[in-house]
């Protein structure tokens, strides 16, 4: 298993820098130059200056060699991953420099460091509400497939899961923040706050909480539906009857023989589904007004900020991979037939 991991990490490597360099290319096929922008109000005081012309084009292409936009594209990609020098130093992602936001004039990874925390935040935990919620209640349909709860729950999976989470967030803010008052309808903390530990926490919870809940319930519908559909396959196995048929307790052969049986298809519906929950959120970010990754990479692609947009997307890039490793490994924990020992 270690060596299967080892090779699925170099993998992962080979991926990550393909899709690196083809991001990388896209941005630069983009007609936009930085250096146009950073030298547009020096343009403004030659405009009396006989000789404005030629002093625009020298100062624009002494920017131009500042900024490495002068170089061939490749050696650009290259100085970015930090394997060859642009303008004699080597500052790339390999020397820990992963650009500089020209909105917020600092570096990229510090633009995104606050928000990737309140993004991974709010998505592990709408994660485990949504687990804790659809997993149970797959099984519990799956066991009475056909009685009134079942088409309820089915019948309420199928609006929710056809309603785009806009309409959702406009519907949960109407709801519990105007009409209930339960919930305040934007923001990340109380303000004027200054709480520490517990109470800065809680805070922050409170105001995720209704977000929170948007997520959730916008991911109940095709989930739920998911684990019923693997758990009515797993029942309906031979094996199960035979189970059944030993006297085994109804617990035992649902969630000792059934669920287990159920587990790879849902195993790659969950790892998929929380990859997604990462690039769903940019929806309900904007919408809530939180400082998260979904709502920072719409305003760095407004803003054109683009080496916070590219660090952005390598984000969501290991994320993914990540994602399909931890598939692979639950798979052999899963299902010892699919385990790799060597």
């Amino acid at each position: 298993m270690g060596k299967y991991i080892a090779k699925r990490l170099g993998y992962m490597v080979v991926v990550a820098l393909i899709l690196s360099l083809l991001m990388f290319l896209v941005y630069t096929m983009i007609p936009y130059d930085r250096a146009v922008v950073e030298v547009d109000s020096y343009k403004a005081s030659l405009k009396n200056n006989p000789n404005a012309g030629e002093l625009y084009e020298k100062k624009l292409a002494e920017k131009r060699h500042e900024l490495g936009t002068d170089q061939n594209v490749f050696i650009r990609y290259l100085g970015w991953v930090g394997v060859a020098p642009i303008n004699g130093k080597y500052q790339g992602i390999l020397q820990g420099d992963f650009g500089w936001s020209y909105k917020y004039s600092r570096p990229a990874y510090d633009v995104l460091k606050a928000p990737m925390k309140n993004t991974i935040f709010i998505n592990i935990f709408a994660t485990i509400l949504g687990l804790g919620i659809t997993i149970p209640l797959g099984i519990f349909c799956a066991v009475h497939r056909g009685s009134k709860r079942d088409t309820a729950v089915q019948v309420g999976t199928i609006v929710g899961y056809s309603i785009p989470v806009f309409i959702t967030s406009i519907v949960f803010i109407w709801l519990f923040a105007i009409i209930l008052g339960w919930f305040p309808v934007s923001g990340m903390k109380t303000p004027g706050s200054d709480y520490t530990g517990m109470k800065k926490f809680l805070d922050e919870l409170y105001y995720m909480a209704l977000p929170l809940i948007v997520m959730t319930f916008t991911s109940l519908g095709g989930m739920t539906r998911y684990v019923r559909a693997s758990m009515s396959e797993a029942l309906s196995l031979d094996c199960i009857r035979t189970a059944r048929a030993k006297g085994l307790k109804e617990k035992t052969v649902i969630y000792s023989h059934a669920f287990r049986n159920a587990l790879i298809p849902i195993i790659t519906l969950v790892i998929g589904w929380f990859i997604g929950i990462f690039s769903g959120s940019v929806v309900v970010e904007n919408i809530f007004g939180l400082n998260g990754v979904g709502k920072l990479y719409i305003a760095s692609l407004n803003d054109k900020d683009f080496e916070v947009v590219l660090l952005l997307q390598m984000f969501y890039v290991i994320i993914s991979l990540l994602g399909n490793l931890v598939i692979d490994i639950a798979y052999g924990i899963a299902d010892p037939r699919v385990r790799v020992n060597k």
